[in-house]
């Protein structure tokens, strides 16, 4: 990974965030330890369906993410909740598979059976019935092994600007807001889901989605919506641009272009990075579920309890990566990441950042270590450091030539540079 010169100014910055530190009496900064009590959770924050533009019956997914072993499911289709009475032409479902263009019914029916699905009318205008996620959670939902989660993608644009945001743990639908630019749209979204998390006393989490999609969102614009705290830093959309081109940053970029300007110019806590799948082919065409997740620490598998351990940043996202020890040690600075050991499979673990000397360069490598374990010891210049692990072994459905397993751990070190950056400007 390369890193990139970016906003010379910064530099200024820099200086001026080195001498308040230097002066700033010490005192033991808020804790990076994750809780103590515990498991791994995996799942999937972004889902589509026939309910919007997906290509399979709501309850055709959950049932494939289920059977893969994953914990959780957001079905987050567009600008809706699937609730109320919802018909559907037969034809149109059988258009969407693309491929084949036949039998997405007839599996739907292998596998629910008759009576489960319905159906009315007959020839070109037969219709069938998509159900409600209230209707599929009987299925599906066991306490402590499967749990679905409503969701939304808060589908907005500015001009030709697309502006996606997944709202997770909804209780009401929200519309989008529409704005005045790229930033406005964003923040308008993000405070009517403000709005409902603190009237019904809800955490909900919310992700801007597919940053490089149609090149919409700049690194910049992200930096300065601070009130988001979440982005796609690996989407499995196969046009979503994750690598970039030759004049735009690709997503890692983006994630720590952003970071740095959030911590130095808008005294905000750094960006966390999610990984999913957004899934719409699931037959026909370029399927992309199992594409990526996120694993997330979390005391149960209930809603409330998986969004505020994201918003602590208690989590990785992963595209087949999977993640034995993520640690920070306050005391030592240092970071320790230990991934789950697989015959014949090896691992590459780079650490990466900005320097508060040279935010000029940001996604500077720091380090690359391999192994099953690898450790970084902060040397007190870095603005704030992240992981990027890659396996040797290649992505089983790559969304991008020469893929491989990743897992992307989110930022680290930066609390302290953040807190007395806040009290020096306050003063």
């Amino acid at each position: 990974m390369r890193a990139k010169k970016y906003v010379p100014f910064l530099l200024l910055l820099a200086v001026v965030m080195a001498v308040v530190i230097a002066v700033w009496p010490e005192k033991e900064e808020e804790s990076e330890t994750w809780n103590e009590k515990g498991a791994w959770y995996k799942g999937n924050t972004h889902t589509h369906s026939l309910w919007s533009d997906g290509n399979d019956f709501p309850d055709m997914i959950v049932d494939w993410y289920k059977e893969q072993g994953y914990d959780f499911l957001a079905l987050s289709d567009h600008n809706l909740l699937s609730r109320g009475e919802k018909w559907m032409k037969v034809a149109s479902v059988e258009r969407r598979r693309k491929v084949g263009k036949t039998g997405t019914l007839e599996r739907y029916i292998e596998r629910f059976g008759e009576e489960w699905v319905e159906l009315r009318g007959e020839g070109d205008a037969r219709e069938v019935r998509l159900k409600t996620l209230e209707e599929i959670r009987p299925e599906f939902e066991e306490e402590g092994e499967f749990l679905l989660i409503e969701a939304e993608e808060i589908t907005d644009k500015f001009r030709q600007y697309q502006v996606h945001i997944n709202a997770v743990n909804l209780a009401e639908p929200i519309k989008p807001q529409h704005g005045e630019s790229v930033v406005d749209t964003m923040r308008r979204n993000l405070q009517m889901v403000e709005e409902q998390s603190k009237r019904l006393g809800r955490p909900i989490l919310t992700h801007l989605n597919h940053p490089n999609f149609r090149w919409s969102v700049t690194p910049q614009q992200l930096a300065e919506v601070v009130e988001e705290q979440f982005f796609e830093v690996y989407n499995g959309h196969p046009e979503i641009n994750h690598l970039g081109d030759e004049s735009r940053p690709g997503d890692e970029a983006i994630w720590d272009i952003a970071n740095t300007l959030r911590l130095l110019v808008h005294k905000s806590p750094p960006l966390f990075g999610v990984a999913t799948d957004d899934s719409h082919n699931y037959h026909g065409g370029d399927v992309s579920p199992g594409r990526g997740w996120v694993m997330v620490w979390s005391e149960s598998l209930e809603a409330g309890q998986l969004v505020e351990a994201m918003q602590r940043g208690e989590f990785y996202g992963s595209s087949g990566v999977e993640m034995e020890t993520i640690d920070y040690d306050q005391s030592a600075r240092k970071q320790v990441v230990e991934m789950k050991k697989i015959d014949g499979v090896s691992y590459e673990t780079k650490f990466i950042g900005t320097r508060r000397s040279t935010p000029e360069v940001t996604g500077e490598v720091f380090a690359t270590v391999g192994g099953d374990r690898a450790e970084y010891e902060f040397n007190g210049d870095e603005l704030y450091v992240r992981a990027v692990v890659t396996s040797s072994r290649p992505h089983v459905n790559p969304s991008y030539k020469d893929q491989r397993e990743q897992a992307w751990i989110q930022p680290v070190g930066w609390r302290r540079d953040l807190e007395a950056a806040k009290l020096a400007q306050e003063e």
